[in-house]
């Protein structure tokens, strides 16, 4: 059963989200969108509505909690002004990749004038940039519309779809239909594909190639197609007396609102072909090819950027990777390049020998690496947690099972956050979430999603896992340091004052060598998270970097012996992954490779048989 209202714009995003089971939406305040979420929450309290609403910390955070929750299968927007859009960049780029399960819509508004923001920038370029589509609507009724287009395309192909109103849109009015609103109740379920949430380098090139896969199945749908929206017939000609050219007008957003009604007054109407482009990007295949055919001249008016017109543009007599003569993902590489220019050119094919096939072996973590321990001690204490993880070195801990998603920097907090949410708004009893992050990426995105994190209620264990340097890109100091690059002597920052400063009241450091210790404080950490006044606790991994030459201090080194115990069961290779140990066949005992042991003796508490034994080395 429908009604009618009068809604401003962002009311009809807003009853649009609603009424297509939208389950969780958030949001950074910024005009010309802040009246989104304001709407969402009347509608939310006025009908008693179990979706997850916040005001976010950023826009960065905002996308990454709401992306956590289409991962567990669960509609989910989020909501932005375009210059806000540049804060949430990182994790919108990584996830046109990654993709989604449940429908994630991006709203984008934009202010071409500009009327209250720094610039006039185009969300719809950021589209194209991401590779993702976008939707562009004309008018306060057509957005709401789009909203449920916008979530069956992105659940259709699994990918992240952009709806980009302007100022015009979001703050006119318009009487229209709204419809009631789809309550959702889905159970939230995170299916653990680490090749996909975590996928490393090698991996990024294939979620690549599959993207680009989907935009090409996106633009050969003819529902998405532009449509001509007058009464004129195909192929006129100018009605300007002096040419003869056949002549059309292309537009799309609010210009084609003010075209419609300019067109009617000058005549233009019933003569003149107008074709209305609903989704800019990716513009279809066929509308291009025929438009460009049928055509002599082919007027754009579109606000800001010339999106469309660049896509028509560039077909005409153009080739390279639109038209799929260049590969549209990848390294370019000199026998790459060779084999374009054969084709191009028609020259025969060359007959140069393909490389040998040698299989590639895996990053690991180092020997004696302290995350190593900590990831063991992290999967033993909650062996059937989600695991949202970093960027850094500790991103290996795929290696050990105790990372299912990698985003961008900072994501794993709000991922952790968005997860908790998905559970609490369905009302279902939660399962542990153990989120970890480095000291350096900590200060880097993980202070502003930490404190969004405390002030969202969420629960969950955070391990940070403090080496005392950057590690992976060159052991460059952090704020914790107490030196700048120069070495001269700095405030240090501390990571636990930073902790407590956000609001979290639980905060446990740990030594990941003394891994019983540390098991017992991650297991405490957990039932704080669960308990009735507990809420986010934060466990902090401390050890320095075995590869790090400035580090201070000491620490025994034992040297390690396999005694008769050993099963050959290969439990602490499959397990710990330290590449000091070393398998020598099925049933024969483990050997330890004295060049690359560091002698951290973490290993002799992962053995379940105890067939590793230490003593103190010299």
């Amino acid at each position: 059963m429908s009604d009618r209202k009068i809604l401003l714009g962002n009311e009809a995003i807003a009853h649009g989200l609603l009424e297509s089971g939208c389950t969780m939406a958030t949001s950074y305040p910024g005009t010309p969108a802040s009246e989104v979420l304001s709407t969402l929450v009347q509608l939310k309290n006025a009908c008693g509505l179990s979706i997850h609403l916040e005001w976010s910390i950023n826009e960065k955070v905002a996308y990454e909690v709401a992306l956590a929750n289409s991962y567990m299968g669960r509609r989910s927007a989020v909501v932005m002004k375009q210059v806000g859009l540049n804060v949430a960049t990182d994790p919108l780029m990584s996830s046109a990749y990654t993709g989604v399960r449940g429908g994630f819509v991006v709203v984008s508004a934009d202010d071409p004038g500009p009327h209250s923001s720094q610039t006039e920038q185009d969300s719809r370029f950021t589209a194209m940039m991401a590779k993702i589509p976008v939707l562009d609507p004309a008018s306060p009724r057509e957005i709401r519309e789009l909203v449920r287009v916008a979530f069956d395309l992105s659940e259709q192909h699994e990918i992240p779809v952009m709806l980009r109103p302007t100022t015009r849109v979001c703050h006119a009015r318009q009487d229209m239909e709204v419809f009631p609103f789809a309550d959702r109740k889905l159970f939230p379920l995170f299916e653990k594909n680490p090749a996909r949430w975590a996928a490393t380098p090698k991996f990024r090139l294939v979620l690549h190639r599959q993207l680009n896969e989907k935009l090409s199945r996106i633009e050969q749908d003819s529902t998405l197609a532009p449509r001509l929206v007058n009464d004129a017939p195909l192929r006129t000609g100018n009605p300007s007396r002096s040419r003869g050219d056949k002549t059309c007008v292309v537009s799309s957003g609010v210009a084609l609102s003010h075209i419609k009604e300019l067109m009617i007054e000058l005549g233009l109407w019933d003569r003149v072909p107008l074709f209305q482009v609903m989704m800019p990007f990716p513009l279809s295949r066929s509308f291009i090819e025929t438009t460009l055919s049928n055509y002599d001249r082919i007027l754009v008016i579109e606000e800001t950027y010339p999106v469309i017109e660049l896509q028509l543009r560039l077909q005409a007599k153009v080739f390279g990777r639109l038209t799929g003569t260049v590969p549209s993902a990848g390294e370019l590489l000199p026998e790459g390049i060779e084999d374009i220019l054969r084709g191009f050119f028609l020259l025969p094919e060359s007959d140069r020998s393909a490389p040998p096939d040698i299989p590639g072996r895996r990053p690991t973590l180092c020997a004696g690496c302290p995350h190593r321990a900590a990831f063991f001690a992290i999967k033993k204490a909650f062996p059937k947690g989600i695991y949202p993880g970093d960027i850094g070195c500790y991103t290996l801990g795929l290696n050990l099972g105790a990372v299912d998603t990698v985003l961008c920097m900072g994501a794993s907090i709000s991922h952790a956050a968005g997860f908790y949410h998905a559970f609490k708004a369905s009302r279902e009893d939660f399962p542990p979430i153990c989120a970890t992050i480095g000291d350096s990426t900590f200060f880097h995105s993980g202070v502003t999603a930490l404190m969004n994190a405390v002030v969202q209620g969420a629960r969950f264990v955070l391990v940070i896992l403090d080496n005392g340097t950057t590690a992976m890109t060159g052991h460059q100091p952090t704020p914790a340091r107490g030196r700048n690059l120069d070495g001269e002597a700095v405030p240090s920052l501390s990571i636990e004052e930073i902790v407590k400063a956000c609001g979290v009241r639980s905060v446990v450091e740990a030594d990941p060598y003394d891994t019983e210790r540390l098991l017992q404080t991650l297991r405490e950490a957990g039932d704080h998270a669960r308990s009735a006044d507990g809420g986010i606790s934060v466990v902090i991994s401390r050890r320095p970097c075995l590869m790090d030459r400035n580090r201070a201090g000491s620490w025994p080194k034992f040297e390690i012996r396999v005694n008769e115990k050993c099963r050959g069961c290969d439990f602490c290779i499959k397990q710990f992954e330290c590449p000091a140990l070393q398998a020598q066949g099925e049933k024969e005992p483990v050997r330890i490779d004295r060049n690359l042991c560091s002698g951290c003796g973490v290993c002799v508490s992962v053995c379940p048989h105890g067939a590793l034994e230490a003593a103190l080395s010299g």
